[in-house]
Parts: structure tokens; sequence; C-alpha cells
């Protein structure tokens, strides 16, 4: 076997597709982002199950659907989260060998034994949830009356982080991922790095703030771009950036309520929908000699095949029959005749099935359902209005009308017909069983 890789994950938080070069033209450098761009793969379809926080957390660490986690939208404080009884991506590799860390937003369980050092990481810092839950959120909540805590390793450091200290968040983190990459130079090691940022309230320290000249929202980007230099170049100086797989993506996409405050995507809708506006997010991986430098891939896959893909590299034990994803590597790698090994992925919102993609990203079909369109933007941290919107029985070719604009059920009635009896069939074994 290979010598075991280093994984590095840094996952933001809501950012939009748009926020990052190469991706698209941003009004602000992120010159970080190319380099690893440039040194690996810009993925143009990479998705998650579902556009919300914990939900897409819970199946980036287990490899599974939310329908079988049973972990759905966001959670909030207090809450148990994701069971024990699936293990996370550090169990996994831990038992492979390797040392594990966490540095930032957990969001899949606060309590006891839920809380990430009973998780298999070794090291953790960071916020349990959303820097949004928290008592100086601009509307009122059940849940902010909780003091928004800061813990590491098991402890709470900070009890009740104030709007100063959320400036340093990503400093923070920044700061401790490094330190792990420089203690762990002996054995392969697992660090994830779940950044706050850029979901609101937006914070940035004094050294980005106004660096962007494109407002707040630019400097935040512009910091954690620089994280991810930081992170890159910790690798490289301690000679470990060859052996390392990096990846660099989003829980979903934008929170287009908070308009200049969120990220932009050009494609249909945002966060907590279904639609590739919310559950497109952009990626970049890099693994020098194994992912071809400055390339880009169109080949879809989903987070939940990480972890199998992770295990396989690792070479780790990981029974198929308790994840859903599935090992994409010769599909990552752009390996000859390589294909997706999906039929087809299931997305949903909350706890609302809506739908089904094919494996290799092609067709889309959307089941009749409601969902949240902006209404009205809020501007400077402020949320906007949603109003209810519905979509009907829906076939979108994704290739050739990425943005899901244009219904081809009727053109393409076998083609139709076929995937919703799949996402019927779907619904029936998931959606309709007993909790």
């Amino acid at each position: 076997m290979e010598k075991q890789p280093n994984i590095v994950v840094m996952f933001l938080d809501d950012s939009g597709w748009n926020d990052f070069r190469p991706f698209s033209e941003t009004p602000y450098p992120t010159p970080h982002v190319e380099r690893l761009a440039g040194m690996g793969c810009a993925y143009q379809q990479c998705y998650v199950p579902q556009a919300v926080c914990s939900a897409s957390r819970a199946s980036l660490l287990t490899g599974c659907f939310p329908e079988r986690h049973k972990v759905y939208g966001a959670i909030p404080p207090r809450a148990r989260g994701l069971d024990p009884s699936f293990a996370t991506a550090a169990e996994v590799l831990k038992k492979a060998g390797y040392a594990t860390a966490v540095v930032g937003k957990w969001h899949v369980g606060d309590q006891p034994e839920t809380r990430p050092p009973q998780r298999g990481f070794d090291e953790s810092s960071g916020l349990m949830y959303s820097n949004d839950m928290w008592r100086h959120h601009p509307e009122v909540r059940r849940f902010d009356s909780c003091a928004l805590q800061y813990w590491k390793n098991d402890e709470v450091i900070i009890d009740d982080v104030s709007p100063q200290q959320q400036k340093m968040l990503t400093t923070w983190y920044t700061e401790d991922a490094v330190d792990f990459i420089h203690r762990h130079q002996e054995q392969p090691f697992f660090l994830y790095v779940p950044h706050n940022m850029p979901h609101v309230p937006l914070h940035v320290s004094d050294k980005f703030d106004g660096k962007s000249k494109a407002g707040l929202y630019g400097d935040v980007i512009m910091e954690i771009d620089w994280s991810l230099g930081q992170v890159m170049d910790a690798l490289e100086s301690t000679g470990q950036m060859e052996e390392t797989l990096v990846i660099f993506t989003s829980d979903n996409g934008p929170w287009l309520s908070y308009g200049n405050h969120a990220g932009s995507t050009p494609y249909r809708e945002g966060k907590a929908t279904a639609f590739d506006g919310g559950t497109r997010s952009a990626c970049v991986m890099a693994y020098p000699g194994h992912i071809e430098a400055g390339t880009v891939s169109t080949k879809a896959f989903n987070t939940v095949d990480l972890l199998p893909t992770w295990a396989r590299l690792a070479g780790a034990e990981l029974s198929q029959e308790d994840v859903d994803g599935r090992d994409v590597w010769d599909l990552l790698t752009n390996q000859p005749g390589a294909s997706n090994p999906h039929t087809y992925y299931p997305f949903s919102t909350a706890r609302t099935f809506e739908g089904i993609i094919t494996g290799d990203g092609k067709w889309k079909l959307h089941l009749p359902h409601t969902y949240k369109t902006v209404a009205e933007a809020g501007q400077d941290g402020k949320p906007g209005r949603y109003e209810d919107a519905f979509i009907d029985l829906s076939l979108f070719d994704m290739e050739e009308d990425p943005l899901e604009t244009t219904n081809v059920f009727d053109r393409y009635p076998e083609i139709g017909k076929q995937l919703q009896q799949t996402a019927e069939a779907h619904r029936t074994a998931w959606w309709e069983k007993p909790e």
C-alpha cells in the first residue's frame, strides 16, 4: 500500500459559488484558493445532500444521507445531534493510525457523548454551533438566551463570546490548524477546519478590515483565503504538502436573505433549498502526484462520497452497508473510463425529501414541493424577507440548463417517469419509515 496521505478539509459555512477565484472574477483577490487550484483540480459539480449546516456536516463526517443519520437542517444549542452509532471520519481514520483534530464550527451535537473528543478527535477547538446562535442576534429566537461558548478539548474557555472575540475566530482557527500541522509530522493526520465564516454575523480581524475594498463580506472572504494560505504554507514548510490531500469547499450555498452580507451564486436560489444554488458547492482539491495540477473537472460527486474515498486512501476499514457514499477516487483523479458509481443522489431540505439527481449529474428531478425564496434581501447583517414558492414535478437537463430554468419533463417523458419512479421508491424506503 502507498504511504497514507494526510487529509486536510477546510469546510466553509454558507460560502457562495462566486466568492473565490477561479470560480468567478471576484472584485478582490483570492490568491491562495487559486494557488490550490493550480496545484490540483477545481471541481464544478460537487454537491451536498442538504443545503443546511448540521445536515451537511453530519453527511460529510459519516458518508450518510440525512434520511439515514437523521440530522436535519440546523440543530439548536443543547441538542444531542448525530447519534454516536454513526462513525465519524475521525473515528474511521483514527483506527488506521491517524492523529485527528477539528478546529472551527462543530454543529452536530453539543451533549457530552456527541462532542468532538467523544467522536474520534484527539484535539478540538471552536464553537459548538453557528456563530449567530447568540444573544446579539437581531431577531428574537427561542435559543438565543444561550451563551455562545468557545470550547477547547471538551472544556469551555470562553463562556460568552463577544463581538470583539468573533473578529478573531478565523485567526484562532488558523493558528490552531497550523500548530497541529507542525506538531504532527511523524504520523498521518486528519485535520478538519470548518470555519464559522462567512456565516452571519460577519466578523473580520483588524488585519483584513477594509482590505477588500468590497465591503465586509469581501474582507471576510479574503481572510478565509489567507487562512488557506497559512495552512498550505505550514504543509510546505514541514515538507508535507506532497503527501497531503487538501480539500477546500463549503457546506452549502449562500444565505441570500442577508443581501450584502451574503455570497452569490450563478445557480438557482441558495441555502436551504434543493436547487443548485443551495446544494452545489465550489470545490478545490490538491494532492501532488495524484490529482493532475491545474485541471478542471465537470464530473458530479457528493460530499457523502468523501469518507469512503478517504478510507480507501488511508487503508481504513469501512463497511459499505453502513454508509451511502462510495469511493470516487478514480473519478476525482480523472482515470480513463471512470464513472460515478451512484445511479442517483437524493436531495432534501430539513425533513422534506424533494427529488434526485442522476449520478452523472445529467438529469435532475424535482418532486412537487414548496420552498422559501427571498422576496426582499436584508442589509448590513439584518435578514430580509422570504416568501413561499412552489415547484411542480420538474425535470432539468443539467448539462444544457444548469440554472434549472426549463422543465423538460414533457420533452423527455421516459426519462422523467423513470426518475419519478426511482424518487418515489426512495421516498417510500427512507422518508415514510417511522423514526
